[in-house]
């Protein structure tokens, strides 16, 4: 897998990435509704933050979000 940066991506590919990924089925939010908008902003934070990557499966050719954890264990 290969480690994207936000940087690499244009504004818009990097906000179709994060509502594509917040949008996703089995994505858990908690009990209460959050909002696209909001749901976009906290990914964005987290991306700021590094507690999340962008990752590229050359196998499969997918773009997905990794937590650090996910990183080191997968």
């Amino acid at each position: 897998m290969l480690r994207i940066t936000p940087e690499q991506l244009s504004a818009t590919a990097l906000s179709g990435l994060l509502e594509e990924f917040a949008t996703r089925d089995g994505t858990d939010y908690g009990a209460s509704e959050v909002s696209l908008k909001d749901k976009v902003r906290q990914l964005r934070q987290q991306l700021g933050r590094g507690e999340i990557a962008i990752v590229f499966d050359q196998q499969t050719q997918g773009v997905s979000l990794m937590t650090q954890e996910q990183l080191t264990t997968g």
